[in-house]
């Protein structure tokens, strides 16, 4: 079973509150096509400075990489293992690129699927409102035993008192 985040965007201008239709559900876990072809998963996923940050590390690392003079092999291993930090932390982008933009993590789901984890959210899920009026506690008060109040006690509990 794979788990999920719920993330709810910001409601548009005609709305109070976003459309359940909008709420993306992001799996944790490895992404197998973020590992391959990283660059292109980012821009189809329009994560726009992610793809610029990657970009940067890889030239930066590369450049580093030429400047102390390590072998093609070094070069290889390096960006295989920038590659897999990408397929292992492609979730964890697209929730810091959501934050980025003012969605609001409203929840985390476990389900085998997308749909059946989408299933169990909504059927847990209500909306809270922005604002929730205090409303004053009343003490509650005790029950009282039998009809003139004369201590008894109800259930398997013994007599007050009264020997084991």
């Amino acid at each position: 079973m794979a788990v999920y985040t719920v993330h709810e965007p910001l409601p548009r201008d005609d709305e109070t509150s976003a459309s359940p239709d909008r709420f993306v559900f992001i799996r944790d876990g490895f992404y197998f096509w973020a590992f391959l072809l990283g660059p292109l998963w980012m821009l189809w996923r329009r994560l726009w400075l992610v793809t610029v940050l990657y970009f940067a590390l890889s030239i930066a690392l590369q450049v580093g990489l030429w400047a102390v003079g390590a072998p093609n092999g070094a070069r290889f291993v390096v960006w295989l293992l920038l590659s897999l930090l990408v397929g292992f932390e492609a979730g964890t982008l697209r929730r810091w690129t959501l934050t980025r933009r003012g969605w609001r993590n409203v929840g985390v789901v476990v389900g085998d699927d997308v749909e059946s984890a989408e299933r169990r959210f909504f059927t847990a899920w209500t909306p809270q409102p922005a604002f929730v009026p205090m409303v004053p506690v009343t003490a509650a008060v005790p029950p009282r035993g039998g009809q003139d109040g004369g201590g008894q006690i109800i259930g398997l509990f013994p007599q007050p008192g009264a020997p084991r």
